[in-house]
């Protein structure tokens, strides 16, 4: 593990490899799980407030169930997570003409009608974030249906912690995404002259 400020790096997050393959996926990740997409507070009500520039995007199906309990609902662990349309689809989930599962509110985002690009634990998947009291950790979540994923991944050669990027310095702030490179470099290093476990 590697430690930066108060967040504890995963070495899988700086050693495997992973870049989406949404024509391979079709977008899976929004659809399956046991409940929504983790949500930070301060979300929920971001959500609520561009709901108008979304909803005509959304399916009649996730309008009737936005309209009954909300953007958002706490999950078995009594976490925020989003709403879910028939236990699978996050009611923020539409399918362009090949069919592909994306984000309304990332496409509201690329068109311009909101600055909120979406939910901070969809940008940076697979790496899921845990907060403990001390610190958070930083961890990669393997999942099936990545596996696409993985391969895409480790033919171009790109760790995670490079493909995530734009979500890491978002979250962290760019002196945090700047150490970590320093750091896997360091540990590459390291790796390569035998000085690792």
């Amino acid at each position: 593990m590697i430690q930066i400020d108060d967040a504890i790096v995963a070495l899988d997050v700086i050693e495997e490899n992973f870049i989406c393959d949404l024509s391979a996926c079709q977008g899976e990740c929004c659809v399956e799980g046991e409940s929504g997409a983790p949500l930070e507070n301060e979300e929920v009500e971001i959500i609520e407030k561009l709901l108008p520039a979304i909803w005509d995007d959304l399916s009649p199906k996730a309008q009737e169930v936005i309209n009954a309990q909300g953007v958002a609902y706490k999950d078995r662990d009594g976490d925020m997570v989003t709403s879910i349309v028939n236990g699978k689809d996050c009611v923020f989930t539409y399918y362009d003409e090949k069919g592909i599962c994306k984000c309304a509110i990332e496409k509201a985002h690329k068109e311009g009608k909101t600055d909120f690009y979406k939910p901070i634990s969809c940008h940076l998947y697979p790496i899921r974030l845990e907060k403990f009291r001390e610190f958070t950790a930083v961890n990669y979540h393997r999942w099936r249906i990545c596996k696409a994923a993985v391969l895409l991944g480790n033919k171009e050669g790109l760790r995670i912690y490079q493909f995530l990027k734009e979500p890491l310095i978002r979250k962290f702030g760019n002196a945090w995404y700047n150490e970590l490179c320093i750091a896997a470099d360091e540990y590459k290093e390291m790796k390569k002259n035998g000085l690792t476990k």
